[in-house]
Protein backbone atom coordinates (compact mmCIF):
# COMPACT_ATOMS: atom_id res chain seq x y z
CA UNK A 1 0.00 0.00 0.00
CA UNK A 2 1.32 3.51 -0.71
CA UNK A 3 2.78 5.49 2.34
CA UNK A 4 -0.66 7.64 4.05
CA UNK A 5 0.04 11.25 3.72
CA UNK A 6 -0.93 13.29 6.63
CA UNK A 7 -1.06 17.33 7.32
CA UNK A 8 -0.47 19.62 9.66
CA UNK A 9 -0.93 23.57 10.02
CA UNK A 10 2.34 25.01 10.14
CA UNK A 11 1.78 29.06 10.26
CA UNK A 12 -0.54 29.98 7.44
CA UNK A 13 0.23 26.54 5.60
CA UNK A 14 -0.51 23.06 4.77
CA UNK A 15 2.90 20.93 4.44
CA UNK A 16 2.21 17.05 3.89
CA UNK A 17 4.41 14.82 5.19
CA UNK A 18 4.98 10.97 4.21
CA UNK A 19 4.80 8.83 6.94
CA UNK A 20 6.77 5.76 6.36
CA UNK A 21 4.78 2.43 6.56
CA UNK A 22 5.99 -0.26 9.10
CA UNK A 23 5.41 -3.64 8.25
CA UNK A 24 5.82 -6.95 10.80
CA UNK A 25 6.55 -10.40 10.62
CA UNK A 26 7.28 -13.14 12.57
CA UNK A 27 10.33 -15.66 11.82
CA UNK A 28 10.93 -18.75 13.54
CA UNK A 29 14.42 -19.87 14.05
CA UNK A 30 15.75 -22.89 15.25
CA UNK A 31 18.01 -23.23 18.23
CA UNK A 32 20.12 -25.78 17.39
CA UNK A 33 21.41 -26.64 14.09
CA UNK A 34 19.32 -28.84 11.54
CA UNK A 35 20.15 -31.47 9.56
CA UNK A 36 21.94 -30.60 6.07
CA UNK A 37 23.21 -26.85 7.58
CA UNK A 38 25.39 -25.77 5.04
CA UNK A 39 29.23 -25.59 6.57
CA UNK A 40 30.76 -22.32 6.34
CA UNK A 41 34.47 -21.72 6.08
CA UNK A 42 35.91 -18.35 6.72
CA UNK A 43 37.16 -17.93 3.27
CA UNK A 44 33.63 -18.13 1.65
CA UNK A 45 34.09 -14.92 0.24
CA UNK A 46 37.45 -14.78 -1.73
CA UNK A 47 39.14 -13.39 -4.43
CA UNK A 48 39.37 -14.22 -8.28
CA UNK A 49 41.80 -11.65 -10.22
CA UNK A 50 42.43 -10.99 -13.11
CA UNK A 51 45.87 -11.85 -14.12
CA UNK A 52 47.21 -9.22 -16.31
CA UNK A 53 47.56 -6.97 -13.99
CA UNK A 54 48.68 -9.20 -10.48
CA UNK A 55 51.85 -7.02 -10.25
CA UNK A 56 49.12 -3.95 -9.40
CA UNK A 57 47.61 -5.92 -6.77
CA UNK A 58 51.01 -7.63 -5.62
CA UNK A 59 53.39 -5.45 -5.40
CA UNK A 60 56.62 -6.10 -7.20
CA UNK A 61 60.16 -4.66 -5.18
CA UNK A 62 57.17 -4.43 -2.23
CA UNK A 63 53.78 -5.70 -0.90
CA UNK A 64 51.03 -3.32 -2.09
CA UNK A 65 49.98 -2.68 1.77
CA UNK A 66 47.15 -1.37 1.10
CA UNK A 67 46.00 -4.49 -0.43
CA UNK A 68 47.49 -6.50 2.28
CA UNK A 69 45.40 -4.52 4.50
CA UNK A 70 42.14 -4.81 3.32
CA UNK A 71 42.81 -8.94 3.20
CA UNK A 72 43.93 -9.16 6.69
CA UNK A 73 40.83 -7.47 7.74
CA UNK A 74 39.74 -10.19 7.41
CA UNK A 75 42.05 -12.44 8.75
CA UNK A 76 41.25 -11.15 11.87
CA UNK A 77 37.71 -11.73 12.12
CA UNK A 78 38.03 -15.32 10.46
CA UNK A 79 41.47 -16.62 11.12
CA UNK A 80 41.35 -17.34 7.50
CA UNK A 81 42.51 -14.94 4.57
CA UNK A 82 40.56 -15.35 1.39
CA UNK A 83 41.46 -17.69 -1.09
CA UNK A 84 42.65 -15.58 -4.40
CA UNK A 85 42.42 -17.32 -7.73
CA UNK A 86 44.46 -15.55 -10.15
CA UNK A 87 43.91 -15.91 -13.80
CA UNK A 88 40.67 -15.61 -15.99
CA UNK A 89 40.56 -14.14 -19.51
CA UNK A 90 44.18 -13.28 -19.37
CA UNK A 91 45.29 -16.77 -18.07
CA UNK A 92 45.02 -17.53 -21.64
CA UNK A 93 46.64 -14.96 -23.24
CA UNK A 94 49.57 -15.49 -20.96
CA UNK A 95 53.28 -16.47 -22.43
CA UNK A 96 56.69 -17.45 -19.98
CA UNK A 97 60.15 -15.97 -20.97
CA UNK A 98 63.08 -16.17 -18.99
CA UNK A 99 63.67 -12.19 -20.39
CA UNK A 100 61.22 -10.80 -18.80
CA UNK A 101 61.30 -10.18 -15.12
CA UNK A 102 57.59 -9.50 -13.66
CA UNK A 103 55.34 -8.96 -16.98
CA UNK A 104 54.95 -7.00 -20.10
CA UNK A 105 51.43 -6.30 -21.59
CA UNK A 106 49.87 -5.48 -24.34
CA UNK A 107 46.37 -3.66 -24.35
CA UNK A 108 43.89 -2.63 -26.23
CA UNK A 109 42.07 0.46 -26.77
CA UNK A 110 39.73 1.43 -23.76
CA UNK A 111 36.16 2.40 -24.77
CA UNK A 112 33.28 4.18 -22.58
CA UNK A 113 32.01 0.60 -21.79
CA UNK A 114 35.31 -0.80 -21.22
CA UNK A 115 37.51 1.71 -19.56
CA UNK A 116 40.02 -0.68 -18.24
CA UNK A 117 40.41 -3.84 -20.97
CA UNK A 118 41.88 -6.79 -20.46
CA UNK A 119 45.23 -7.52 -21.54
CA UNK A 120 45.62 -8.92 -24.84
CA UNK A 121 49.46 -10.41 -25.08
CA UNK A 122 50.64 -10.90 -21.16
CA UNK A 123 54.72 -12.00 -21.49
CA UNK A 124 55.84 -13.05 -18.02
CA UNK A 125 59.00 -13.70 -15.94
CA UNK A 126 60.02 -15.78 -12.80
CA UNK A 127 59.37 -12.71 -10.80
CA UNK A 128 55.39 -12.76 -11.85
CA UNK A 129 55.55 -15.82 -9.65
CA UNK A 130 57.65 -15.01 -6.85
CA UNK A 131 55.41 -12.22 -5.53
CA UNK A 132 52.99 -14.51 -4.71
CA UNK A 133 55.45 -14.22 -1.65
CA UNK A 134 53.64 -11.10 -0.80
CA UNK A 135 50.16 -11.91 0.51
CA UNK A 136 48.93 -12.91 3.92
CA UNK A 137 50.43 -15.54 6.06
CA UNK A 138 48.71 -18.94 5.05
CA UNK A 139 46.92 -17.90 1.92
CA UNK A 140 45.77 -20.39 0.03
CA UNK A 141 45.90 -19.89 -4.19
CA UNK A 142 44.64 -21.05 -7.52
CA UNK A 143 46.36 -20.60 -10.42
CA UNK A 144 45.30 -20.53 -14.26
CA UNK A 145 47.93 -21.88 -17.40
CA UNK A 146 47.39 -21.26 -20.81
CA UNK A 147 45.18 -23.76 -22.13
CA UNK A 148 43.79 -21.69 -25.29
CA UNK A 149 46.93 -21.27 -27.05
CA UNK A 150 47.29 -25.16 -26.98
CA UNK A 151 51.02 -24.36 -26.48
CA UNK A 152 52.82 -27.18 -24.42
CA UNK A 153 56.49 -25.64 -24.41
CA UNK A 154 54.53 -22.51 -22.60
CA UNK A 155 52.45 -24.18 -20.30
CA UNK A 156 55.44 -25.80 -19.50
CA UNK A 157 57.46 -23.00 -18.71
CA UNK A 158 54.35 -21.36 -17.06
CA UNK A 159 53.99 -24.58 -14.49
CA UNK A 160 57.67 -24.92 -13.76
CA UNK A 161 57.81 -21.10 -12.36
CA UNK A 162 54.77 -21.59 -10.23
CA UNK A 163 56.45 -24.64 -8.81
CA UNK A 164 59.87 -22.58 -8.18
CA UNK A 165 57.90 -19.74 -6.63
CA UNK A 166 55.60 -21.75 -4.14
CA UNK A 167 58.95 -23.99 -3.22
CA UNK A 168 61.29 -20.69 -2.43
CA UNK A 169 61.81 -20.05 1.35
CA UNK A 170 59.98 -16.56 1.35
CA UNK A 171 56.44 -18.51 0.16
CA UNK A 172 57.10 -21.47 2.54
CA UNK A 173 58.05 -19.28 5.72
CA UNK A 174 54.41 -17.54 5.39
CA UNK A 175 52.50 -21.08 4.27
CA UNK A 176 51.15 -19.22 1.36
CA UNK A 177 50.37 -22.84 -1.03
CA UNK A 178 49.17 -23.98 -4.34
CA UNK A 179 45.99 -25.94 -3.96
CA UNK A 180 44.77 -25.61 -7.18
CA UNK A 181 46.45 -25.16 -11.44
CA UNK A 182 43.45 -24.28 -13.46
CA UNK A 183 44.11 -25.33 -17.07
CA UNK A 184 42.45 -23.22 -19.06
CA UNK A 185 39.56 -20.72 -18.32
CA UNK A 186 36.25 -20.53 -19.95
CA UNK A 187 37.01 -23.52 -22.59
CA UNK A 188 33.12 -23.58 -23.39
CA UNK A 189 33.82 -19.86 -25.04
CA UNK A 190 36.77 -20.97 -27.27
CA UNK A 191 35.00 -21.89 -30.38
CA UNK A 192 33.28 -17.84 -30.04
CA UNK A 193 36.98 -16.36 -29.03
CA UNK A 194 38.38 -17.86 -31.93
CA UNK A 195 40.36 -20.04 -29.85
CA UNK A 196 39.24 -23.12 -31.60
CA UNK A 197 37.31 -23.97 -34.81
CA UNK A 198 33.92 -25.15 -35.01
CA UNK A 199 34.12 -28.26 -34.84
CA UNK A 200 35.09 -27.48 -30.97
CA UNK A 201 33.00 -29.57 -28.83
CA UNK A 202 32.53 -30.83 -25.06
CA UNK A 203 34.23 -34.48 -26.74
CA UNK A 204 36.94 -32.32 -27.87
CA UNK A 205 37.78 -30.37 -24.76
CA UNK A 206 37.89 -33.81 -23.14
CA UNK A 207 40.10 -35.39 -24.83
CA UNK A 208 42.73 -32.19 -25.14
CA UNK A 209 42.16 -31.61 -21.58
CA UNK A 210 43.21 -34.97 -20.80
CA UNK A 211 45.97 -34.48 -22.74
CA UNK A 212 47.53 -31.07 -22.01
CA UNK A 213 46.39 -31.16 -18.18
CA UNK A 214 48.33 -34.38 -17.78
CA UNK A 215 51.29 -32.46 -18.60
CA UNK A 216 51.29 -29.92 -16.70
CA UNK A 217 50.32 -32.26 -13.70
CA UNK A 218 53.55 -34.29 -14.56
CA UNK A 219 55.87 -30.97 -14.60
CA UNK A 220 54.32 -30.16 -11.38
CA UNK A 221 54.67 -33.92 -9.81
CA UNK A 222 51.02 -33.98 -8.83
CA UNK A 223 49.48 -37.45 -7.84
CA UNK A 224 46.44 -38.10 -5.80
CA UNK A 225 48.85 -37.94 -2.61
CA UNK A 226 49.75 -34.18 -2.90
CA UNK A 227 48.60 -31.23 -1.71
CA UNK A 228 48.16 -29.38 -5.02
CA UNK A 229 45.20 -30.64 -7.29
CA UNK A 230 43.42 -29.85 -10.15
CA UNK A 231 40.55 -27.29 -10.28
CA UNK A 232 37.76 -29.21 -13.38
CA UNK A 233 35.40 -27.51 -15.81
CA UNK A 234 35.63 -23.25 -15.16
CA UNK A 235 33.14 -23.15 -17.82
CA UNK A 236 31.39 -19.92 -18.47
CA UNK A 237 28.15 -21.41 -18.60
CA UNK A 238 26.27 -25.30 -18.13
CA UNK A 239 23.99 -26.62 -20.35
CA UNK A 240 23.54 -28.50 -16.94
CA UNK A 241 22.25 -32.45 -17.97
CA UNK A 242 22.09 -31.81 -21.41
CA UNK A 243 25.05 -33.93 -22.16
CA UNK A 244 26.23 -32.55 -25.88
CA UNK A 245 27.05 -29.21 -24.12
CA UNK A 246 29.66 -28.06 -21.65
CA UNK A 247 28.59 -29.06 -18.12
CA UNK A 248 30.16 -31.26 -15.57
CA UNK A 249 27.65 -33.73 -16.00
CA UNK A 250 28.87 -33.93 -19.56
CA UNK A 251 32.06 -34.22 -18.70
CA UNK A 252 31.84 -36.92 -16.32
CA UNK A 253 29.62 -38.78 -18.96
CA UNK A 254 32.94 -38.95 -21.42
CA UNK A 255 34.89 -40.33 -18.26
CA UNK A 256 37.29 -37.68 -17.41
CA UNK A 257 37.57 -38.27 -13.68
CA UNK A 258 38.94 -41.57 -15.01
CA UNK A 259 41.94 -39.86 -17.01
CA UNK A 260 45.08 -40.00 -15.22
CA UNK A 261 45.16 -36.03 -14.74
CA UNK A 262 41.41 -36.30 -14.23
CA UNK A 263 41.73 -38.32 -11.18
CA UNK A 264 43.26 -35.08 -9.83
CA UNK A 265 40.23 -33.10 -10.11
CA UNK A 266 38.82 -32.78 -6.59
CA UNK A 267 36.87 -29.53 -6.91
CA UNK A 268 34.33 -28.11 -10.12
CA UNK A 269 34.77 -24.60 -10.45
CA UNK A 270 31.42 -22.92 -12.66
CA UNK A 271 32.02 -18.86 -13.55
CA UNK A 272 28.60 -17.05 -13.01
CA UNK A 273 27.48 -13.55 -13.70
CA UNK A 274 24.21 -12.34 -13.13
CA UNK A 275 24.06 -9.83 -16.03
CA UNK A 276 25.38 -8.82 -18.75
CA UNK A 277 27.47 -5.25 -19.65
CA UNK A 278 29.21 -6.34 -23.02
CA UNK A 279 27.70 -4.42 -25.16
CA UNK A 280 26.65 -1.39 -22.35
CA UNK A 281 22.76 -1.19 -22.09
CA UNK A 282 20.75 -0.09 -19.36
CA UNK A 283 21.13 -2.20 -16.04
CA UNK A 284 18.79 -1.64 -13.04
CA UNK A 285 20.24 -1.76 -9.98
CA UNK A 286 16.41 -3.32 -8.61
CA UNK A 287 16.67 -6.52 -10.39
CA UNK A 288 20.16 -7.16 -9.43
CA UNK A 289 19.42 -6.88 -5.63
CA UNK A 290 15.73 -8.59 -5.73
CA UNK A 291 15.42 -11.73 -3.86
CA UNK A 292 14.21 -14.05 -6.33
CA UNK A 293 16.01 -13.03 -8.92
CA UNK A 294 19.25 -13.90 -6.75
CA UNK A 295 17.44 -17.33 -6.21
CA UNK A 296 17.05 -17.34 -9.71
CA UNK A 297 20.62 -17.58 -10.43
CA UNK A 298 22.20 -19.58 -8.20
CA UNK A 299 19.28 -22.62 -8.44
CA UNK A 300 20.28 -22.95 -12.04
CA UNK A 301 23.24 -24.91 -10.90
CA UNK A 302 21.76 -27.60 -8.70
CA UNK A 303 21.54 -30.38 -10.77
CA UNK A 304 25.10 -29.52 -11.78
CA UNK A 305 25.68 -28.92 -7.80
CA UNK A 306 24.23 -32.95 -7.26
CA UNK A 307 25.99 -34.19 -9.95
CA UNK A 308 29.16 -33.09 -8.91
CA UNK A 309 28.67 -33.99 -5.08
CA UNK A 310 27.80 -37.48 -5.91
CA UNK A 311 31.39 -37.97 -7.24
CA UNK A 312 32.20 -36.71 -4.00
CA UNK A 313 33.78 -33.53 -5.30
CA UNK A 314 33.76 -29.76 -4.12
CA UNK A 315 31.48 -27.25 -6.34
CA UNK A 316 32.90 -23.54 -6.08
CA UNK A 317 31.91 -20.11 -8.00
CA UNK A 318 35.65 -19.66 -9.09
CA UNK A 319 34.46 -17.05 -10.85
CA UNK A 320 31.88 -14.72 -10.11
CA UNK A 321 30.36 -11.08 -9.66
CA UNK A 322 27.56 -8.97 -10.87
CA UNK A 323 27.55 -7.98 -14.36
CA UNK A 324 29.76 -9.66 -16.77
CA UNK A 325 32.60 -7.58 -18.94
CA UNK A 326 33.78 -5.60 -15.46
CA UNK A 327 29.84 -4.77 -14.35
CA UNK A 328 27.15 -2.56 -14.95
CA UNK A 329 27.91 2.08 -14.22
CA UNK A 330 25.70 2.81 -11.19
CA UNK A 331 25.03 -1.04 -10.51
CA UNK A 332 27.78 -3.22 -9.69
CA UNK A 333 29.87 -0.16 -8.18
CA UNK A 334 27.28 0.67 -5.27
CA UNK A 335 25.96 0.19 -2.06
CA UNK A 336 23.08 -1.69 -3.37
CA UNK A 337 25.35 -4.29 -5.11
CA UNK A 338 26.90 -4.85 -1.84
CA UNK A 339 23.22 -6.10 -0.45
CA UNK A 340 23.30 -8.19 -3.36
CA UNK A 341 26.52 -9.74 -2.55
CA UNK A 342 25.84 -10.56 0.88
CA UNK A 343 22.27 -12.29 -0.34
CA UNK A 344 23.71 -14.01 -3.35
CA UNK A 345 26.85 -15.13 -1.39
CA UNK A 346 24.71 -16.55 1.71
CA UNK A 347 22.18 -18.19 -0.41
CA UNK A 348 24.89 -20.36 -2.49
CA UNK A 349 25.57 -21.94 0.65
CA UNK A 350 21.68 -23.66 0.72
CA UNK A 351 22.27 -25.26 -2.66
CA UNK A 352 25.95 -26.72 -1.58
CA UNK A 353 28.58 -23.87 -3.20
CA UNK A 354 31.17 -23.93 -0.59
CA UNK A 355 32.63 -21.24 -1.86
CA UNK A 356 32.59 -18.02 -4.23
CA UNK A 357 35.48 -16.52 -6.16
CA UNK A 358 34.40 -12.47 -6.89
CA UNK A 359 36.47 -11.60 -9.83
CA UNK A 360 38.02 -8.12 -9.63
CA UNK A 361 40.65 -6.24 -12.27
CA UNK A 362 41.93 -3.25 -12.23
CA UNK A 363 39.54 -0.27 -12.72
CA UNK A 364 36.63 -3.03 -13.11
CA UNK A 365 33.10 -1.81 -11.88
CA UNK A 366 32.52 -4.59 -10.09
CA UNK A 367 35.62 -4.56 -7.75
CA UNK A 368 35.45 -5.43 -3.97
CA UNK A 369 38.78 -3.25 -3.71
CA UNK A 370 40.51 -1.13 -6.11
CA UNK A 371 43.98 -2.05 -4.87
CA UNK A 372 45.99 1.18 -6.94
CA UNK A 373 45.64 4.85 -7.78
CA UNK A 374 43.32 5.08 -11.08
CA UNK A 375 43.06 8.05 -13.51
CA UNK A 376 40.30 7.03 -15.92
CA UNK A 377 36.56 6.95 -14.79
CA UNK A 378 35.64 3.05 -13.91
CA UNK A 379 32.31 4.36 -15.54
CA UNK A 380 33.19 5.87 -18.91
CA UNK A 381 36.76 5.69 -19.06
CA UNK A 382 36.89 9.65 -18.80
CA UNK A 383 40.00 11.00 -16.94
CA UNK A 384 39.88 11.89 -13.80
CA UNK A 385 41.91 13.54 -10.93
CA UNK A 386 44.38 10.62 -9.01
CA UNK A 387 41.84 8.43 -6.94
CA UNK A 388 43.52 6.31 -4.47
CA UNK A 389 42.99 2.79 -3.71
CA UNK A 390 40.21 2.12 -2.07
CA UNK A 391 37.53 -0.19 -1.37
CA UNK A 392 33.95 0.02 -3.10
CA UNK A 393 30.77 -1.10 -1.65
CA UNK A 394 30.89 -4.54 -1.96
CA UNK A 395 33.96 -4.86 0.32
CA UNK A 396 31.34 -4.13 2.91
CA UNK A 397 29.68 -7.85 2.43
CA UNK A 398 32.80 -9.43 2.33
CA UNK A 399 33.27 -7.93 6.03
CA UNK A 400 29.64 -8.34 7.34
CA UNK A 401 30.14 -11.89 5.76
CA UNK A 402 33.33 -12.75 7.69
CA UNK A 403 31.59 -11.81 10.85
CA UNK A 404 28.62 -13.62 10.88
CA UNK A 405 30.75 -16.75 10.42
CA UNK A 406 33.07 -15.76 12.55
CA UNK A 407 36.77 -17.71 13.69
CA UNK A 408 35.26 -21.10 15.25
CA UNK A 409 35.73 -23.52 12.44
CA UNK A 410 32.40 -24.59 13.60
CA UNK A 411 29.91 -22.55 11.60
CA UNK A 412 27.10 -23.67 10.21
CA UNK A 413 24.08 -21.72 8.46
CA UNK A 414 20.51 -22.15 7.31
CA UNK A 415 18.18 -19.90 5.36
CA UNK A 416 15.28 -18.85 7.17
CA UNK A 417 11.73 -19.09 6.05
CA UNK A 418 10.70 -15.43 5.34
CA UNK A 419 7.48 -15.14 3.47
CA UNK A 420 8.23 -11.86 1.95
CA UNK A 421 9.44 -10.74 -1.49
CA UNK A 422 11.86 -8.36 -0.45
CA UNK A 423 13.28 -9.73 3.01
CA UNK A 424 15.90 -12.71 3.30
CA UNK A 425 17.51 -13.88 6.55
CA UNK A 426 19.97 -16.95 7.52
CA UNK A 427 20.86 -18.48 10.98
CA UNK A 428 24.15 -19.44 11.98
CA UNK A 429 25.52 -21.44 14.50
CA UNK A 430 28.69 -22.37 16.06
CA UNK A 431 29.03 -26.09 17.36
CA UNK A 432 25.75 -26.54 16.62
CA UNK A 433 23.96 -23.98 18.70
CA UNK A 434 22.58 -20.71 17.28
CA UNK A 435 24.70 -17.92 17.71
CA UNK A 436 24.08 -15.17 15.11
CA UNK A 437 21.49 -14.20 12.32
CA UNK A 438 21.96 -11.70 8.91
CA UNK A 439 18.56 -9.96 7.91
CA UNK A 440 18.80 -7.72 4.07
CA UNK A 441 16.24 -5.81 3.00
CA UNK A 442 16.75 -5.33 -0.68
CA UNK A 443 13.90 -3.04 -1.72
CA UNK A 444 16.27 -0.24 -3.51
CA UNK A 445 15.58 2.75 -1.71
CA UNK A 446 16.63 5.85 -4.21
CA UNK A 447 16.83 9.52 -3.74
CA UNK A 448 13.85 11.31 -4.12
CA UNK A 449 11.92 8.27 -2.70
CA UNK A 450 9.42 9.86 -0.07
CA UNK A 451 9.62 8.11 3.25
CA UNK A 452 11.78 4.86 4.29
CA UNK A 453 9.60 2.06 5.26
CA UNK A 454 11.25 -0.50 7.29
CA UNK A 455 9.98 -3.92 8.78
CA UNK A 456 9.84 -5.17 11.99
CA UNK A 457 10.64 -8.52 12.31
CA UNK A 458 9.82 -10.84 15.66
CA UNK A 459 11.77 -13.47 16.44
CA UNK A 460 10.32 -17.35 17.97
CA UNK A 461 12.42 -20.11 18.20
CA UNK A 462 11.61 -23.93 17.62
CA UNK A 463 13.46 -26.93 19.16
CA UNK A 464 15.45 -27.43 22.39
CA UNK A 465 18.77 -25.41 23.78
CA UNK A 466 19.17 -22.02 24.82
CA UNK A 467 17.47 -19.08 24.69
CA UNK A 468 18.83 -15.83 24.32
CA UNK A 469 16.96 -12.98 26.51
CA UNK A 470 19.20 -10.06 24.96
CA UNK A 471 20.81 -9.44 20.98
CA UNK A 472 23.18 -7.10 19.74
CA UNK A 473 22.55 -5.40 16.59
CA UNK A 474 24.77 -4.30 13.93
CA UNK A 475 23.48 -1.89 10.86
CA UNK A 476 25.06 -1.84 7.45
CA UNK A 477 24.25 2.07 7.04
CA UNK A 478 23.37 3.04 3.74
CA UNK A 479 22.35 6.44 2.42
CA UNK A 480 20.73 5.23 -0.80
CA UNK A 481 20.84 2.15 -2.82
CA UNK A 482 22.71 4.05 -6.08
CA UNK A 483 25.82 5.25 -3.26
CA UNK A 484 29.19 4.47 -4.32
CA UNK A 485 30.81 5.59 -1.12
CA UNK A 486 30.14 6.58 2.75
CA UNK A 487 28.55 3.37 3.75
CA UNK A 488 28.96 2.69 7.38
CA UNK A 489 29.22 -1.02 9.14
CA UNK A 490 28.62 -0.71 13.11
CA UNK A 491 28.88 2.75 12.74
CA UNK A 492 32.52 2.40 11.46
CA UNK A 493 34.09 2.53 8.06
CA UNK A 494 36.69 0.64 5.34
CA UNK A 495 36.96 3.63 3.02
CA UNK A 496 40.32 5.23 4.36
CA UNK A 497 43.52 5.71 2.73
CA UNK A 498 44.91 2.23 4.46
CA UNK A 499 41.64 0.42 4.18
CA UNK A 500 41.42 -0.15 7.77
CA UNK A 501 38.47 0.37 9.85
CA UNK A 502 38.03 3.65 11.01
CA UNK A 503 35.57 5.30 13.97
CA UNK A 504 33.69 4.17 17.28
CA UNK A 505 32.08 0.97 16.85
CA UNK A 506 28.42 1.49 17.81
CA UNK A 507 25.93 -1.39 17.91
CA UNK A 508 22.54 -1.75 19.65
CA UNK A 509 21.32 -4.05 22.58
CA UNK A 510 18.11 -4.77 22.60
CA UNK A 511 15.94 -7.37 24.71
CA UNK A 512 15.07 -10.51 21.85
CA UNK A 513 11.54 -10.09 22.95
CA UNK A 514 11.37 -6.51 21.37
CA UNK A 515 12.46 -7.86 17.84
CA UNK A 516 13.99 -5.75 14.90
CA UNK A 517 13.54 -2.77 12.69
CA UNK A 518 14.90 -3.50 8.77
CA UNK A 519 14.72 -0.30 6.94
CA UNK A 520 14.44 -0.72 2.96
CA UNK A 521 18.45 -1.28 1.81
CA UNK A 522 19.79 -1.98 4.47
CA UNK A 523 21.26 -5.76 5.81
CA UNK A 524 21.85 -5.78 9.90
CA UNK A 525 23.89 -8.88 12.25
CA UNK A 526 21.89 -10.56 15.00
CA UNK A 527 24.04 -11.64 17.91
CA UNK A 528 22.38 -13.48 20.72
CA UNK A 529 23.82 -12.84 24.09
Amino acid sequence: MPPMPRSILWGAHFITLIAPIVSAIEVTIPLTAPSGAASLMGNLVSLSIEQDRWIDWAGTTEPNTFFNNVLDNLVQITNIPPFVRIGADSEDHTDFSYNVEYEEDIFPPSSAITPYPEATNITVGQGFYNIISHLPNGTQVHWGVNFREYNLTAAYLETIALMNAFSSPAVIEKNITLKFIEVGNEADLYYNNQGRNSSWDVQEYVSQWEEFAYNVSTTANLSESSYTKLIGAAFAGSSNNNLSGFSPQAIFNLGILESPAGQLIDTISQHHYSGSFCTGGGSVLQDLMTKSYIRGNISTFSPDIEATSAKGLDYILGETNSMSCHGAPNVSNTAGAALWLLDYTLYATQVGISRLHFHDGIGYKYNLIQPTTLNYSILDGSPIAPLAPHVQPAYYAAIIAAEAIGSSGTTQAVEISIDEDNVSGYAFYEHGSLSKAVFINSIAYFSGAGARNSTHIDFSFSGSGYTANNMSVKTLNIGYASDTANLTWGGQTYETSDGRVSGSLTVDVFPTSSGVDLQETEAILVTFL
